[in-house]
């Protein structure tokens, strides 16, 4: 499963005001040499409220606001308007199976917007099993995550990937 998580940079000023915004996302992963969309969805996410102190302090959290732009078909984060969470989203598609063969690994990419006081990363967890809740059992394993993406007037591509790591 993708995920990103956005936070509000306290340390610029007007921080209050950074919002992320993502226009689709992707998950791929190359078995037996072929690559294979496991997700993709376009101006949708799902996601939660995190705790920031401590990082991820329990698997609490509450609902992510969300809004919809129209004019980017985007989903806007305006994770200014509470800094003292990190606002983690993943996939707004369901969990899928890697298909049968050698899994030689995976990429997340996302189309992103980031605005000024706000940072992002990008990254993937891989489950044994895509109908058991997170954490039960050691049922997920983050695969790793991309450094911290910064603002941009522009859209950008934000990836992470396990192809190739040692």
């Amino acid at each position: 499963m993708l995920w990103g998580i956005a936070i509000a940079d306290t340390r610029v000023p007007r921080h209050e005001s950074a919002e992320v915004e993502v226009a689709w996302t992707r998950l791929t992963c190359r078995v037996d040499g072929k690559q294979t969309v496991l997700n993709e969805d376009y101006g949708k996410v799902r996601g939660g409220l995190y705790r920031r102190h401590p990082w991820f302090g329990t698997d609490e959290h509450a609902p992510m606001p969300m809004e919809h732009d129209l004019e980017s078909n985007a989903v806007s984060l305006r994770v200014g308007q509470d800094a003292s969470y990190v606002w983690h989203f993943w996939a707004a598609s369901p969990r899928a199976t890697l298909p049968p063969g050698k899994i030689e690994g995976c990429t997340v990419k996302m189309r992103i917007k980031i605005s000024p006081g706000a940072l992002l990363q990008v990254g993937f967890d891989y489950w044994r099993n895509t109908t058991v809740a997170c954490g039960a059992g050691g049922n997920n394993h983050e695969a790793g995550a991309s450094g911290w993406y910064f603002p941009s007037a522009d859209w950008q591509e934000a990836e992470f990937s396990d192809i190739g790591r040692q």
